[in-house]
């Protein structure tokens, strides 16, 4: 299952998720590149949402005004949908309207693989090569990795950095897509909100902060987190 978190409210660039893109509002054309893999359902706190879900055939839940992050909304929206605790759960940000559908496959595979495993995990999540320029933006978030391609940490800081200034062209740029078990996704939101994800604005640090594992895979993928207007108008240049 799917699962798409769609809030109104947006403190940087206000109604969003239903700013039009290439004809569609955003939360509809994520819904559309990623409906191909499974089931998707969007999960709001709109009546506006609702109704422009229903116009254009795609299932939508009403949730709790209420929530710290997407990934607790995602959990009530299947907790409402009574999913199994073996089920996999995908947290599809709602401003990824261009996200490739092969980005998605690779984390569901890799929560089936863990799953399969009964390895001990709380989220997959992706992340791919950016440049060192394009890492100075605080909306493009970085993650250090260990060697096992765990996640270390997560920061819109430049991590990791390099004290002796040598010229690195790359940094791990994280894609805002989330895996989970559904038994998972229920033990991640059961934690308390971290002093870090206050911080960082990251919800992700939640698990890290509790000492549980978020396991990574790299992609390849153009695609980024509509944030702004300016990181709009950025992607309506490079996808139209």
């Amino acid at each position: 299952m799917i699962i798409i978190p769609a809030r109104v409210d947006s403190s940087r660039f206000a109604n969003k998720v239903l700013v039009d893109v290439l004809g569609l509002p955003m939360v509809i054309r994520t819904a559309k590149q990623v409906q191909d893999l499974d089931d998707v359902v969007i999960a709001t706190d709109s009546h506006e949402v609702i109704d422009i879900a229903s116009k254009y055939g795609i299932r939508a839940i009403m949730t709790s005004t209420l929530h710290q992050s997407g990934t607790d909304r995602v959990n009530e929206c299947a907790n409402i949908l009574n999913l199994k605790n073996s089920d996999v759960v995908i947290n599809v940000q709602a401003d990824e309207p261009f996200i490739e559908k092969e980005v998605v496959a690779k984390v569901i595979d890799r929560v089936k693989y863990n799953i399969s495993q009964k390895e001990d995990f709380t989220m997959v999540s992706c992340y791919k090569k950016i440049s060192s320029e394009l890492s100075d933006d605080p909306n493009h978030v970085k993650v250090v990795l260990d060697t096992f391609q765990n996640a270390i940490y997560f920061s819109r800081s430049k991590v990791p950095y390099h004290r002796d200034h040598h010229n690195v062209t790359s940094y791990n740029g994280h894609l805002g897509i989330y895996g989970f078990s559904k038994q998972s996704l229920n033990k991640f939101c059961d934690l308390d909100v971290a002093s870090l994800e206050s911080i960082e604005k990251l919800e992700q640090l939640r698990a890290i902060y509790n000492g549980y594992k978020i396991a990574m895979v790299e992609v390849e993928s153009k695609s980024f987190g509509i944030d702004t207007k300016e990181d709009l108008d950025n992607a309506l240049r490079i996808f139209a």
